[in-house]
């Protein structure tokens, strides 16, 4: 599965980057019309990440997985035949659903093959995503150098082409077993069972849970559409410092994922990662702001530093989201639960630039405010993580703290 994610964001990585150039040159769209799509597309996709941790609950896992890729080839090579606008919204949009699902989906199989090592496992999966995503820009940039029609029309072409190969290659995977708890094993021997998989729309406490995780993803938006808006329009650096700044973030991602991980190797361990992730995105908010005090020396520290400590939190976030989100999951509902979760980072893809757009329009004062609301977040998070540990019942998916040892 690692060889597949890998596949999936070398493709994503080839369309990903010039999907708004496409919808432009090729298809003749306007730059209003152009947002609105993705803003549409977008919005749709956040139900594909409930709907396919459900599907998942009830059916083959792998199975689950292949569909959304084959629906994923077929809505992207769907936008090939129209340059109808109603159409390439719908088209967009359907591929979206499959899109946030599969992220759901990987998530929930690699929480049931790795077991206690899922978060080792996360982080090299990480790595490999990140690696695929340089590889697919590298050769997007070499496509779009052509700019040609032909050229946009191959990028979209590779990404489908990654899909197909990654559900031929998912077809080899063994399904993984699906985990199990003591309220299940008990219904399983009463002879009239009344007990029903938990809901997660019922459960206020994993909701407000996934709500911090929507505030804390927003580092997605920070690294990537923040961080160039304010460097070109609030500091003195100069432009070719955005996509070099990039390279750091993915740089950093690939070197230091994997050694990080032992530090979330437990669900305790994951809870106590939110006191250094609100600490690195005090440093990253308060580097912001420094940096547009004047100067284009300072300017460059500032804003190399706040990419640094967004990605070290990037990283540290993605750590303690992974192992807290499996580890609050009941086992019985753990396809559903994971789906909700997330909703937080489906969510964020389509406000966070909005929101960060706006607090780069606010102007420096902005970012002290941001960092504060993140440092009071994650206090809330890890209240409500610590009381949910310990709560009496079999609700949790996994022990409650030592979901790790060996």
């Amino acid at each position: 599965m690692l060889l597949v994610t890998f596949i999936d964001k070398c493709g994503t990585g080839l369309w990903s980057t010039a999907m708004a150039l496409y919808f432009t040159y090729v298809t003749g769209l306007g730059l209003g019309q152009v947002g609105l799509l993705i803003a549409l597309s977008g919005a749709a996709g956040i139900a594909g990440a409930p709907l396919g941790g459900r599907l998942a609950d009830r059916f083959p896992l792998v199975r689950v997985i292949i569909c959304t890729q084959l629906l994923r080839a077929a809505a992207l090579l769907a936008l090939l035949t129209t340059d109808n606008y109603l159409l390439l919204v719908l088209f967009s949009a359907a591929g979206a659903l499959p899109d946030r699902a599969t992220n759901v989906l990987t998530k929930l199989y690699a929480a049931r093959v790795a077991g206690p090592d899922r978060v080792r496992y996360q982080a090299i999966n990480r790595t490999a995503s990140n690696l695929g995503w340089t590889l697919g820009g590298l050769g997007a940039a070499a496509a779009l150098a052509v700019g040609s029609t032909t050229a946009f029309q191959l990028l979209l072409v590779g990404d489908a082409l990654s899909y197909l190969v990654m559900a031929t290659l998912t077809l080899r995977c063994a399904e993984p077993p699906a985990p199990t708890t003591s309220r299940v094993a008990a219904a399983s021997t009463d002879p009239t069972p009344t007990a029903k998989p938990a809901n997660p729309w019922r459960d206020r406490g994993f909701l407000a849970f996934t709500a911090g995780e929507a505030v804390f993803f927003l580092h997605d938006s920070l690294i990537q559409v923040a961080l160039p808006l304010w460097l070109v329009h609030a500091t003195e650096a100069p432009v070719g410092l955005a996509p070099l700044l990039m390279v750091v973030n993915s740089a950093l991602v690939v070197l230091f994922q994997v050694p990080l991980s032992r530090f979330g190797a437990t669900t305790d361990a994951a809870r106590r990662l939110l006191g250094p992730l609100a600490a690195l995105f005090i440093v990253a908010t308060l580097a912001l702001a420094v940096s547009a005090l004047g100067g284009r020396t300072l300017a460059i520290a500032a804003l190399i530093t706040a990419t640094v400590a967004l990605t070290f939190a990037e990283m540290v976030h993605t750590m303690a989201s992974w192992e807290l989100s499996v580890a609050l999951a009941p086992g019985d509902a753990q396809g559903a639960y994971l789906g909700v979760h997330g909703l937080a980072q489906s969510t964020q893809r389509f406000a966070g630039p909005l929101l960060v757009t706006g607090i780069v329009s606010a102007g420096p004062l902005a970012w002290p405010l941001l960092g504060a609301t993140l440092v009071a977040t994650a206090a809330a998070q890890n209240r409500l993580v610590r009381r949910r540990l310990t709560e009496p019942g079999p609700s949790l998916s996994v022990p409650k703290v030592t979901v790790s040892e060996h």
